[in-house]
């Protein structure tokens, strides 16, 4: 009696639905943050995202859960940076990497020149959305909370070299402001700063404001 033939998945076939995947979510990440900056979060409907993309309404909803997803998503996007590694882990890995608390502040320093031209106008289109959007007011809260507990996270790195009379959340709290989406629009968006002035505004800010002599 013949065996019954075994159907096999080739190895191939994961790996080009994954990447095919892949290029449909960036490319509704692409559509949206187009439409939102042309249009502005309200009068952006998933359907027209959808629809310059290429992809069905369904599919956006399935993989980001409607507008909201979609802000959160190009923020996350935003927050990788330039390289394959994201640069969250680059910033961490910065204090191992320098003893001096100066040069850990300037590494931060670069880094917010890959991620505030991203990540300010994200934050920003969330913040004119909540002037009238209740789900844009609960996702600004959202993403001040995650910047925040970002913020005490660097200074945890460096809080041996505060100056004196600088608390620990006194120093989150600097760091909160100088890396606000507020800052980089009124800088760079505003008033023309180019963004390696906007980063080295930072870089003085921190280690006037936080570092010992």
């Amino acid at each position: 009696m013949p065996r019954p033939t075994v159907k096999r998945t080739r190895p191939y076939d994961s790996t080009a639905r994954r990447i095919a995947a892949e290029q449909r979510r960036a490319r509704v990440l692409d559509a949206a943050s187009v439409r939102f900056t042309a249009d502005g979060y309200a009068a952006t409907s998933v359907a027209a995202v959808a629809a310059d993309a290429g992809v069905s309404a369904e599919m956006v909803y399935k993989a980001f859960g409607g507008k909201p997803g979609l802000v959160r998503a190009l923020w996350s996007r935003a927050l990788v940076g330039d390289g394959p590694v994201p640069a969250e882990e680059r910033s961490d890995a910065l204090p191992a990497a320098h003893d001096e608390p100066r040069d850990v502040v300037a590494g931060w320093a670069r880094l917010s020149m890959e991620v505030a031209p991203r990540a300010a106008p994200v934050a920003l289109l969330v913040r004119e959305a909540a002037a009238s959007d209740g789900a844009a007011v609960r996702l600004r809260e959202e993403l001040d909370q995650q910047r925040l507990e970002r913020m005490a996270h660097n200074v945890a790195a460096i809080h041996h070299h505060l100056r004196p009379g600088m608390s620990v959340d006194e120093a989150r709290d600097v760091l909160f402001a100088l890396s606000s989406p507020e800052l980089y629009e009124i800088l760079v968006m505003h008033q023309g700063w180019s963004v390696a002035a906007y980063a080295d505004f930072v870089r003085r800010g921190i280690v006037a404001e936080l570092l010992a002599d």
